[in-house]
């Protein structure tokens, strides 16, 4: 897989080379809020994400293909992830084994920020007058994964089933009582980067509308929908998420002089 994921990369790169050096080619600026969310989780500590609020930011380069249609490599620095918050599994070596298996539970916030470098290629089909277009895109993209961070808070007590019964905890010197855990906190940022595959790949695409200002210079606005089609997690045990991401992008972009 990292094979594959290493030569669609190249091959994306080698595209964005091969529009900066062809006519018709415009340089782009993009920025703006992203919604992502992990779905398609296998087990409790996968399952049961919800969108967070990002951001995303990178450059584009279009290359005309003839009337309506454009060749859109670009380089995006894209935050994809997701949260939970409230009652969820943990995982922990310092607590004994639970008789039953499974897990412990505590009530706390927690947010999976993965970011990532990506290179979507679309093809862009555009349509419309010059005061007002319309455009909608379509294509692949490969990200890279720069660091993954599970950012944790709140304090709880621990928990040894979802009824929310308290972990218990055995009292000198005899031990043959027990008294309720003390509340724990979960203020932490854990890197993760090493349990999380660095290649993610997908497909991606949108609609938007650009506003030509001049003859070479154009803003824009549009709306990015991306899945990933692989799983991110490297160990069996954390379970098998796919990331997903709605962008919102704001965008400038300007025909590159002499070409």
């Amino acid at each position: 897989m990292k094979k594959v994921s290493l030569s669609l990369l190249v091959s994306f790169l080698l595209v964005g080379a091969y529009s900066f050096v062809n006519a018709q080619t415009s340089l782009g600026i993009i920025v703006g809020p992203s919604v992502p969310n992990l779905s398609g989780g296998t087990n409790e500590i996968s399952q049961d994400y919800v969108s967070r609020l990002a951001l995303h930011f990178g450059i584009t380069v279009e290359h005309n293909l003839g009337e309506r249609f454009s060749i859109l490599p670009g380089i995006i620095f894209d935050e994809q992830g997701g949260q939970r918050n409230g009652l969820q599994p943990i995982t922990s070596t310092s607590l004994p084994p639970l008789p039953s298996g499974g897990y412990y539970y505590a009530d706390f916030k927690n947010a999976s920020v993965l970011n990532y470098l990506e290179v979507p290629v679309l093809l862009r089909y555009g349509f419309g007058g010059w005061q007002l277009q319309f455009q909608v895109n379509a294509g692949p993209y490969v990200g890279y994964l720069t660091s993954a961070t599970q950012k944790t808070s709140g304090t709880s007590l621990i928990y040894v089933d979802k009824n929310r019964t308290p972990l218990t905890i055995p009292v000198p010197p005899d031990y043959t009582q027990s008294v309720q855990a003390p509340p724990q906190s979960f203020d932490a940022n854990t890197d993760v980067t090493d349990s999380i595959h660095r290649f993610n790949g997908g497909i991606q695409g949108g609609v938007g509308i650009a506003f030509p200002v001049s003859e070479s210079q154009t803003v824009s606005l549009e709306l990015h929908g991306l899945y990933g089609l692989t799983n991110i997690q490297r160990y069996a045990v954390d379970g098998a998420n796919h990331t997903g991401n709605l962008l919102i992008s704001m965008g400038y972009s300007f025909l590159l002089p002499g070409v």
